[in-house]
C-alpha cells in the first residue's frame, strides 16, 4: 500500500465523520421545540391607551 491510499482512507474517515455529525445536529436542532412568552404582564410591552382618531 503506497502513502496515497492511505492518506485516501483516513480522508475518507475524516469526511464520513464530518457528514454523520452534522446529521445528527442538523435532526437534533429540528426536533427543539421553541417557546415564546406569554404576552400577559410583559414588562417590555407599554399598552398605548391614546385614543384613535
Amino acid at each position: 500500500m503506497g502513502i496515497m491510499f492511505i492518506v485516501f482512507i483516513v480522508s475518507a474517515i475524516i469526511i464520513a465523520a464530518v457528514i454523520a455529525v452534522t446529521a445528527m445536529v442538523t435532526t437534533k436542532a429540528y426536533g427543539y421545540k421553541h417557546t415564546i412568552d406569554p404576552i400577559d404582564n410583559n414588562p417590555h410591552i407599554k399598552e398605548d391607551t391614546t385614543p384613535l382618531e
